[in-house]
C-alpha cells in the first residue's frame, strides 16, 4: 500500500529523514512512534504531498483514496449526520446525480448504490458518532453549534466512515475522553484498510495495531506486533548490536597490536601490511545511544494532614443555573488514588474545580482541611500560556527569591535545558509546555494533586516518567485521563461521573471497558439513531422512499429500476459462484495445486456470502415494488 524508498527531507535547519525506506503491506494497522519533534507529523505531510521531499520516493497506488484528520471540521450549517455521510464522496455524488439523472442512467446509479451498500450508510455513521460520544439529539444539530473539541471528533468520525484505502491519524485520542479512546481502540481493529496512527497511547498501540513504525535518527524501522513487542525486539536488537560491537573492537585491538609489534620487522612487514588493510575494511563501530527522558519532579508534602482531606455530604455544585452535580457523598483520604471516569460533559472537570477550591458548592456540606495545598493541572492552562513568554520568565515569577542559576537548574530538572530556557512558549512543543506546567503545579509539594488529562502531548517515555513520579509521590491523587494504562497503574479506586452525580464504580478498568463498549453498542442499535433530518427538510441520508401521496404508477418507476439493478447484481454474484464451483468440481485441482484449491474454497465462501446478500436485497426490492403495485 505504501512504499518509501530512500526518503530524504531537510527543513527548519535540520535533517528529518536521511535515506529512510519502508514498505507497508495492504491492510496493515501501523503505529507510528518516536520522540516528540522527531518528524512523525512531518512524515504524514510528505505522504499527503503537503511537503516535498528532497530525495527518494513515496509510492502509493494511483487510485488509492487517502484520508487524514489534520484539524477540526468547519462550523457549517450542515447537520452532524449529513456532515459525516458526505465523507463518503462516491455515495454523496451518486445521490446528487440521482436527483437529476435521465431515466436510462438511473439503473446504473442504483446498481452502484446497491454495490456500495448505500442504504446502510446512515446506520454506520450513527454507530461511529455514538461511539465517539454524540447523542441521538446531536445528529440533527448543525456543525456550527459544536465546540472545537467536538468538531475534532466529527473529523475523526468522517475519516472512519469514509473507509479510505489509507487512513492517517495524528494523536486521535487527544480530543477523546477515556470512553471514546476505548471505543476507538476497538474500532481500529476492525478497520478494513491500511491505517497509520501516530499515538503515545500504549494500550491503543498494543491492542489495535499489528506493526510499529519507529522514527529514529532519520530512519524508519518497521517491527511486527504491538508496542510491548516493539520494545522487546528493540532491546534485543540493541543487545545484539552491542555484542557485535564488542567482537569487532576485540578483533580491531588484536590486529592493531600485531601491526604495532611487527611493522618494523622485515620478515613480518608483509603480514603487518595485510593486517592494516583488514583493519581498514572492518565496519565502523557505532554506539547505540539511549535517548534520555528527563524525570518528573513531584515532591511529597513534608507533613501529612489528618484524614480526611475532603468530605462531601449531599453536596450540589453548578454555575448558577440547573446543578451540574448533586447528591455528592464522598470522602478523600491522604493516600487515595482516585481515577475519575465519565464521558465528556458528565461533570468531571466541574468536580475537579470544586475539589480544587475554584468553585463553591451551592448546597450541602464540603469539609476540607484548611491547611491543604492542592496542585491542579488542566488543559486550559496550556492554552492560556502567553506565547511570547519564556520558561525562564515563568520560573522567575514562581521563584522570585532564587538566583538565576537556581532557576535555570530547576528548569533543567524539568527537562528544559539551557537552549529551551529562553525559547518562547510559541516555539516549545506541546510536550515541553505540558512538562513545564506539570512540574510547576507539583513544585509546592501539594497534599492533593488533581490531574486533568496530563498525558496529552507527552510521548510514551515521558508518560512512563510521569507514572514513576506519581507512584513515588506520597500525597493524594485525583486522575482524569484517556490513557488507560496510566489509569490502571495509578488509580486504586474508581469514581464514575454519570447521571448528574459522582459515585464509586464497583469494578476495575476491564469491567469499565466492557461497560463502555456495551453501552456504545446499545446506543448504535437504537432505532431512532438514523432519524436525523428536521421535518422541514428531506432526509438526504439514503435514496428516499417516494411520498405516500404520489400516484402509484409514478412510485413504481424508481422501484422497478431498483429491482432491475438488484437483479443485475444477483446475476453477477450467481455467475461468479458458478465459475468457482466449476473449478472445484475438477478432481485434478486438488492434486495439481492443493494451495490453489484451498484458496478457491476461501473464495467460494466469500462468493456465497455475496450471493446471499444480493438475494436479500433483491427480495427487499421485489417486496417494495409488490407493495406499491398492490
Amino acid at each position: 500500500m505504501l512504499q518509501i524508498d530512500n526518503l530524504t527531507f531537510d527543513s527548519w535547519g535540520r535533517r528529518f529523514f536521511d535515506e529512510a525506506s519502508v514498505s507497508l503491506p495492504v491492510g496493515a494497522k501501523v503505529g507510528l512512534v518516536g520522540r516528540n519533534g522527531i518528524g512523525k507529523s512531518t512524515l504524514f505531510k510528505l505522504i499527503l504531498g503537503e511537503l516535498h521531499n528532497g530525495g527518494g520516493e513515496i509510492r502509493i497506488p494511483k487510485r488509492a483514496r487517502i484520508t487524514s484528520v489534520a484539524q477540526e471540521h468547519p462550523a457549517t450549517p450542515v447537520s452532524l449526520l449529513d456532515t459525516v455521510l458526505e465523507a463518503d464522496v462516491e455515495r454523496h455524488e451518486l445521490l446528487l446525480k440521482l436527483e437529476t439523472a435521465e431515466p436510462e442512467d438511473m439503473g446504473d446509479i442504483w446498481t452502484r448504490l446497491i454495490e456500495i451498500d448505500a442504504d446502510s450508510a446512515p446506520a454506520r455513521a450513527s454507530e461511529i458518532l455514538a461511539g465517539l460520544g454524540f447523542s441521538h439529539e446531536d445528529l440533527s444539530r448543525p456543525m456550527a453549534e459544536f465546540s472545537g473539541g467536538w468538531r475534532m471528533r466529527v473529523a475523526l468520525a468522517a475519516a472512519l466512515f469514509a473507509e479510505a484505502d489509507l487512513m492517517l491519524l495524528d494523536e486521535p485520542t487527544n480530543y477523546l475522553d477515556l470512553e471514546g479512546a476505548l471505543w476507538l481502540e476497538a474500532r481500529l481493529k476492525k478497520y478494513p484498510h491500511t491505517a497509520i496512527i501516530i499515538s503515545h497511547d500504549r494500550e491503543l498501540l498494543n491492542n489495535s495495531v499489528g506493526y510499529i513504525l519507529h522514527v529514529r535518527e532519520g530512519k524508519l524501522d518497521l517491527y511486527t506486533g504491538g508496542y510491548d513487542s516493539f520494545e522487546q525486539q528493540r532491546a534485543e536488537k540493541a543487545r545484539l548490536a552491542e555484542a557485535m560491537r564488542g567482537k569487532i573492537e576485540a578483533k580491531r585491538a588484536h590486529m592493531q597490536a600485531f601491526v604495532d609489534r611487527f611493522r618494523a620487522k622485515a620478515s613480518k612487514a608483509t603480514q603487518a601490511q595485510s593486517r592494516l588493510k583488514m583493519l581498514a575494511k572492518l565496519p565502523p563501530v557505532t554506539m547505540t545511544l539511549e535517548e534520555r527522558t528527563a524525570p518528573f519532579t513531584i515532591p511529597s508534602p513534608p507533613r501529612p494532614l489528618a484524614p480526611p482531606l475532603v468530605r462531601l455530604e449531599n453536596a450540589t455544585v453548578g454555575y448558577g443555573g440547573p446543578p451540574i452535580l448533586k447528591h455528592l457523598n464522598l470522602r478523600l483520604d491522604i493516600d487515595d488514588r482516585i481515577g475519575l471516569l465519565g464521558v465528556n460533559g458528565a461533570g468531571k472537570s466541574t468536580f475537579a474545580k470544586m475539589i480544587a477550591g475554584a468553585l463553591a458548592i451551592e448546597s450541602g456540606h464540603l469539609h476540607r482541611d484548611r491547611r491543604i495545598k492542592v496542585g491542579w493541572f488542566h488543559q486550559h492552562q496550556i492554552e492560556a500560556l502567553d506565547p511570547t513568554d519564556t520558561p525562564l520568565e515563568i520560573i522567575r515569577r514562581e521563584m522570585p527569591e532564587s538566583s538565576e542559576a537556581q532557576r535555570r537548574s530547576k528548569l533543567a530538572q524539568f527537562g528544559l535545558g539551557y537552549d529551551k530556557a529562553e525559547t518562547t512558549v510559541a516555539n516549545l512543543s506541546g510536550g515541553e509546555r505540558a512538562r513545564l506546567l506539570l512540574n510547576l503545579v507539583a513544585m509546592a509539594a501539594p497534599h492533593l494533586l488533581i490531574l486533568d488529562e496530563p498525558t496529552n502531548h507527552l510521548d510514551i517515555d515521558s508518560r512512563r516518567a510521569l507514572l514513576d513520579a506519581l507512584n513515588e509521590y506520597e500525597g493524594a491523587v485525583i486522575l482524569i485521563t484517556h490513557d488507560r494504562g496510566l489509569m490502571e497503574l495509578v488509580a486504586d479506586r474508581l469514581w464514575l461521573a454519570a447521571d448528574g452525580s459522582v459515585k464509586p464504580f464497583n469494578g476495575d478498568m476491564d469491567d469499565y471497558a466492557r461497560f463502555v463498549l456495551d453501552r456504545a453498542r446499545v446506543a448504535a442499535r437504537a432505532p431512532t439513531q438514523v432519524k436525523a433530518a428536521p421535518a422541514a427538510k428531506p432526509e438526504p441520508v439514503s435514496p428516499p422512499p417516494p411520498p405516500t401521496n404520489r400516484d402509484p404508477a409514478a412510485m413504481a418507476g424508481p422501484l422497478k429500476r431498483k429491482l432491475q439493478a438488484a437483479e443485475e447484481v444477483l446475476a453477477r454474484a450467481t455467475k461468479a459462484l458458478a465459475e468457482i464451483d466449476e473449478k472445484l468440481a475438477d478432481p485434478g485441482v486438488y492434486v495439481r495445486d492443493p494451495k490453489g484449491a484451498a484458496e478457491l474454497g476461501q473464495k467460494r465462501e466469500k462468493a456465497q456470502a455475496t450471493l446471499d446478500e444480493a438475494e436479500a436485497k433483491w427480495m427487499a426490492a421485489a417486496e417494495a415494488l409488490e407493495g406499491v403495485a398492490g
